[in-house]
């Protein structure tokens, strides 16, 4: 039997986004590090927790993208219009590029790779 073309561009398309979502939310979490050098104790932790906040939505909108793409796709899609109003990142090029251009890319993707399994 012989693989088609399009089989393997279905398997890019189903990993890529999972990848890339996975690779996006370690980048955003690097920024949480910056607590170390301000907190102690119970505080450190309270801090780290609450600079993970936004870490630990994408990774619950990724457990639904893996399971229902087009659900999935969607909330990431929005959740970059949240960020980039949360984090004013629409004010500047490199924010929006940062955290909003990635979320509606992997989004994106989910939802062609649900468009094209179905």
């Amino acid at each position: 039997m012989v693989k088609k073309k399009e089989d393997g561009i279905n398997k890019v398309l189903h990993w890529a986004p999972r990848v890339l979502t996975i690779i996006f939310i370690g980048l955003i979490s690097t920024f949480a590090l910056d607590v170390f050098g301000e907190y102690q104790g119970i505080k450190l932790l309270l801090a780290l927790f609450l600079h993970l906040i936004p870490s630990i939505i994408l990774l619950i909108f990724l457990a639904i993208a893996w399971h229902w793409e087009i659900v999935g796709g969607n909330l990431l899609i929005a959740a970059g219009v949240i960020f980039g109003f949360f984090f004013n990142a629409f004010q500047t090029l490199d924010g929006f590029m940062i955290l909003v251009l990635p979320l509606w890319m992997v989004g994106a993707l989910f939802l062609i790779a649900h468009k094209l399994n179905n």
